[in-house]
């Protein structure tokens, strides 16, 4: 079984979401993502500066298997990049979680909104489960 994190939120498309402080996120992809990816070759990061739209892809994960789009799962500006990636792609399997994170989002009172609609550990792991 992947792992879920409890303190996390996740979108149905496999992204987890952790709230680093009031206006700032964290997005990385789930264990379960990664793992029915498979060996991730490649990522392609949006720019910092760059205006995201909820569920509007942001980048693209590239594994031996196929290329998957990574999406927002809430609108905001992009503050950081995990620049460690396009070089070592492949810490995303081994640390999805952790080293493995994708992207920062600076956001905006509306998006806290918008993070009540992602899914709870616990329905992450029954959505996993179907």
């Amino acid at each position: 079984m992947s792992e879920v994190k409890d303190q996390l939120f996740y979108s149905k498309e496999h992204e987890w979401v952790e709230v680093i402080n009031e206006n700032t996120i964290r997005i990385g992809i789930t264990d379960f993502a990664q793992s029915q990816l498979g060996d991730i070759v490649f990522v392609e990061l949006p720019e910092i500066g760059a205006e995201v739209q909820a569920e509007a892809s942001l980048g693209n994960i590239e594994s031996v298997k196929t290329v998957s789009d990574l999406f927002a799962p809430v609108t905001g500006v992009v503050a950081k990049v995990n620049s460690t990636l396009l070089d070592q792609p492949e810490i995303v399997n081994s640390d999805a979680f952790g080293e493995g994170w994708m992207i920062e989002l600076e956001i905006d009172a509306s998006a806290h909104e918008a993070l009540k609609q992602l899914l709870t550990a616990e329905q992450y792991r029954e959505y996993t489960a179907e």
